[in-house]
């Protein structure tokens, strides 16, 4: 019997069960995979689809990667497959997507031993929307498998979570990050840097690795944050009115602002810790000369707490003219 590693880094235990699962013919038919972004959660749904309908003879070389299933579904085109679209301006996953999908996954497979249902940001989906999957998932067809994707299960009704096999997937250890960033070509330095940005998830560290372009704009968000705290009342809701535009685009600038706070809560209490943003140390000491822990505190749990508000369907703008009210400096 042939085997091989998935090419998934940091969830060798996920890897193993999925693959156990498919040993012992005990494939479930709906699976919920949760973790921060870019944690991987959409490589590795990507690869079990791959090796539930890899053509392959040995089931423990599945996916092989060279059968005409797996080339088809690596470029996005296997007839069998089916994705959920969000909206594109909203990034919310509508009931019509829902239905379109489930409708979809009705039928019997075109080519391949299974119809596979991806679901990406099943957690943006409203109730309305999440309750139009339950029929499926309560009778789905034999040859039919659904895969939900989510950042966690907060948003998520029980209906839901009780009919999937969870799997959740944790931050990879910054070691683990550096070593597959150094199988890519990467130098020492920098792939040390980029493993403790990247925060444990492998996704951000190889985009950031092929296209200078996400280290930049991690700069540029950065610098934003830092500008913010210099700036009055009426500065930072100027700033507040321009980042509401975009709700999207906000959501991971706040997550990268919550390492930064993060780190700052670290440094004003004298931690060992390295911080995460181990580029931005000089700046961040300047900063922790003149705010107090309890101050670095409450900026990380109102970012936090903003961070959360943006799952629903809430005035943009206003939180974050909220959120920047929380952030220190404005009595100064």
């Amino acid at each position: 019997m042939t085997t091989h590693k998935w090419p998934v880094y940091g969830h060798d235990w996920a890897v193993d069960s999925l693959r156990q699962s498919m040993a012992t013919g005990r494939i479930r038919h709906a699976y919920l995979l949760t973790g921060t972004p870019a944690v991987g959660k959409r490589t590795l749904a990507h690869i079990f689809a791959q090796a539930l309908n890899c053509t392959h003879e040995d089931i423990a070389a599945r996916p092989c990667f060279q059968c005409r299933s797996c080339r088809l579904i690596d470029s996005d085109n296997h007839p069998d497959i089916v994705y959920s679209e969000t909206d594109p301006s909203t990034g919310a996953l509508k009931i019509e997507s829902i239905r379109n999908v489930t409708g979809r996954l009705a039928l019997k497979p075109y080519e391949a031993r299974y119809r596979i249902a991806i679901f990406h940001d099943f957690d943006h989906a409203q109730p309305r929307a999440q309750d139009a999957l339950l029929k499926t998932l309560e009778e789905a067809p034999p040859t039919a498998i659904l895969i939900l994707l989510a950042e966690s299960t907060e948003t998520l009704m029980s209906t839901i979570t009780s009919r999937c096999q969870m799997i959740h997937l944790r931050p990879a250890p910054v070691d683990v990050v550096r070593d597959v960033l150094l199988g890519r070509g990467s130098e020492m330095e920098q792939a040390d840097l980029m493993a403790r940005l990247s925060g444990g998830r492998i996704g951000w560290a190889l985009a950031a690795l092929r296209d200078p372009a996400v280290l930049e704009q991690r700069a540029q968000a950065l610098d934003l944050l830092e500008n913010c705290l210099q700036e009055n009342r009426a500065g930072r809701f100027a700033l507040a009115e321009g980042l509401g535009k975009d709700k999207l685009a906000l959501r991971p600038l706040l997550e990268l602002w919550l390492t930064y706070w993060r780190d700052l809560l670290l440094l004003t209490e004298d931690s060992p810790v390295k911080p995460c943003n181990s580029d931005r140390l000089v700046a961040m000491q300047r900063l922790a000369v003149d705010i107090t822990p309890e101050e670095a505190l409450r900026a990380l749990q109102a970012t936090q707490r903003t961070l959360d508000q943006l799952k629903w369907n809430l005035n943009t703008r206003l939180a974050v003219e909220v959120l920047f009210l929380e952030y220190p400096g404005l009595a100064r």
